[in-house]
């Protein structure tokens, strides 16, 4: 019975130390990196320009 004994503590001794290695892992974890940005602001930069540009040939081509 001693014998019994003994042997369950040594196999809650075991599950407790995996908890407690387990807490300490959880607190040192990292947060995932942020994802890339979607857009891409050159592209957006050039739409404009674009637009810009349209609209400097349409008055152009109103004003003569």
């Amino acid at each position: 019975m001693a014998l019994n004994g003994q042997l369950m503590r040594d196999y809650s001794l075991v599950i407790v130390m995996f908890l407690v290695m387990t807490l300490f892992q959880l607190t040192q974890a990292q947060m995932a990196p942020s994802p890339a940005p979607s857009n891409d602001s050159a592209s957006i930069d050039q739409g404009i320009a674009y637009i810009l540009m349209l609209v400097a040939l349409a008055v152009t081509y109103l004003i003569h």
